[in-house]
């Protein structure tokens, strides 16, 4: 773990380096007694990535971070809380001074990670700068449970969808969408981009409404509780079908 003061004189700043993530990140599948073929079965990650990111060799997308961390039941701030610093449940309000975040560097992103310190939220916020310049393939496309939101505090940016939808956002403007649908984020400005970002993970109730429950019932709801699928977008029928629009914000 690394702290740097900016040169405009603001506090200093955590940055989690490559080998101190690796570090958590084998002692954590080390601790299931996981050899690197059954976590990579487990989550979705080859054996490869994971190896190198062990060995501080490869900084991981959202994607892949979000899968081991899944797979390893680590909650993402346990694999990005500061050194030393104890995280616990959300018992009580959590303050992230300004700058006073965790850094991560990953493959088109820097994550500043806020909020660290406290586990089990069901909500994971992030300032963000774009460091892509363009999707080079289908590889560039992140998706993972839950929902996604992104408000652009400066700099202009297109999210691509792998639905082949292209949405264009300046400063101010922001988008609200289902992170299981791939999706890209590219700077486009002059000056890289850089946006609050906030990932949920996937609820119980998020859950059985995307599944269908039978019946209406969600497990855990109370009787007569009904789950509505009209308009869902994981239900087979309404699926999101390719699109190959490009949707821009106008400003006046």
């Amino acid at each position: 773990m690394k702290s740097h003061a900016s040169e405009q004189g603001l506090p200093a700043v955590q940055s989690l380096d490559r080998e101190t993530f690796g570090r958590r990140l084998r002692s954590a599948r080390k601790g299931f007694g996981w050899t690197l073929q059954q976590l990579s079965e487990l989550s979705g990650v080859s054996v490869p990535t994971i190896s190198r990111a062990e060995r501080g060799q490869l900084a991981l997308g959202y994607e892949n971070f979000a899968a081991l961390g899944h797979a390893l039941k680590m909650d993402m701030n346990a694999m990005f809380a500061g050194e030393g610093v104890k995280t616990a449940a959300l018992d009580a309000p959590v303050v992230t001074r300004s700058g006073q975040g965790v850094v991560y560097r990953g493959l088109s992103f820097a994550y500043e990670f806020l909020g660290t310190n406290a586990t089990g939220k069901l909500m994971s916020p992030v300032v963000g700068t774009v460091h892509a310049r363009r999707v080079e393939g289908p590889e560039d496309f992140a998706r993972h449970e839950g929902e996604e939101f992104a408000y652009v505090l400066s700099g202009t940016i297109d999210v691509y969808f792998d639905t082949g939808e292209v949405v264009r956002l300046e400063r101010g403007d922001s988008l609200y969408f289902d992170s299981r649908i791939g999706h890209a984020y590219v700077s486009i400005s002059r000056q890289l981009a850089r946006i609050v970002g906030v990932t949920s993970v996937e609820s119980r109730f998020m859950r059985s409404a995307r599944e269908g429950v039978p019946n209406g019932r969600a497990a855990g709801l109370p009787a007569g509780a009904q789950v509505s699928r009209r308009g869902s977008a994981a239900d087979g029928a309404a699926a999101p079908r390719a699109r190959t629009r490009r949707v821009a914000t106008k400003k006046s």
